[in-house]
């Protein structure tokens, strides 16, 4: 009987010991699952081997992306750089570029034709970097298709890309300019960014608007976009801390702003369903006078609380 009770127990002490290691794998593998999920492995160039001749393109294309404006100032007509919107090359940050090649060629209403990642990078120069496209052939295009290529490598072909981040608030408060200036100066934007909104360096504090800024032609220039980037990703080492409000009332003070005009944007949405809340120069205009009619002309703003 006594022995019958030891083995009972014996028994018990193994199924409880077998339970609690199979409870403590899984938690292990839902958390290494969810790691795979949400995080994506940074490759770096530095492990690159230098005796392959493309190593020297990655290279180059990684410093293209971080300098743009300093290797390629004829091509750059402001003062920023991919970086500016890229953070670390693009392997980090809410607008991570890691995965981007493999989201190529895909169909682009704006344009209304199938997209190319050259097609890509051209928009960017000709937008948001104010500029002039690059020469498909030329070794600038090719290194940095080099090391976009290189930093989305194990990305399936259409893949998802969790720790890539939209930006756009589906929905939006109803902005105030003189509320978001004084939000400009309360969290200290203008630190990196300047009080004229000129920058303090393409990287870490590159200009909002003014000529050495993006022209309103590009993505920036919509103000759902403008806002939820400033919503997620702003300010540096404090992301997340704005509300939508704060957002959208510094979205709108930033926009309001005067800054190039794109000169190609009659071209733009062919198909008529061009997006209600790009700030052209004719808004910027109304909203310097005060005039202009938020929940009139934008789609999904809701009144501020």
């Amino acid at each position: 009987m006594i022995l019958q009770n030891l083995l009972s127990k014996k028994t018990l002490f193994l199924f409880i010991l077998i339970f609690i290691v199979v409870v403590a794998c899984s938690n292990d593998t839902n958390e290494k699952s969810k790691e795979s999920e949400d995080s994506y492995p940074v490759p770096s160039t530095e492990d690159l081997d230098d005796d392959n001749p493309l190593t020297e393109y990655i290279k180059y294309g990684e410093e293209v992306i971080e300098e743009t404006n300093v290797v390629l100032p004829e091509k750059v007509g402001n003062e920023l750089s991919c970086q500016s919107c890229h953070a670390d090359g693009g392997t980090t940050g809410t607008l991570s570029l890691q995965g981007v090649a493999s989201q190529y060629p895909d169909y682009r209403p704006r344009e209304d034709t199938a997209f190319t990642l050259e097609d890509r990078i051209n928009g960017c120069f000709i937008r948001s970097l104010n500029g002039e496209m690059l020469d498909e052939d030329s070794k600038e295009m090719r290194s940095m298709i080099s090391y976009l290529t290189y930093i989305s490598e194990g990305v399936e072909i259409k893949g998802e890309r969790p720790w890539f981040v939209e930006t756009d608030l589906e929905e939006i408060p109803k902005p105030d300019i003189t509320e978001g200036e004084e939000l400009y100066e309360e969290k200290n934007c203008l630190t990196c960014h300047g009080e004229d909104g000129s920058g303090t360096g393409s990287g870490e504090g590159p200009a909002l608007w003014g000529d050495g800024s993006f022209n309103d032609g590009a993505g920036m220039g919509r103000l759902k976009k403008a806002a939820g980037f400033i919503h997620k990703d702003m300010p540096k080492g404090e992301e997340g801390t704005l509300s939508e409000q704060e957002a959208a009332d510094l979205a709108a003070f930033i926009l309001s702003q005067d800054r190039p005009i794109f000169k190609d944007a009659d071209k733009d949405w062919p198909n008529g369903d061009a997006p209600s809340d790009t700030i052209t120069q004719e808004r910027r205009d109304q909203m310097q006078k005060g005039e202009f009619d938020w929940l009139e002309e934008i789609n999904d703003i809701k009144p501020r609380e």
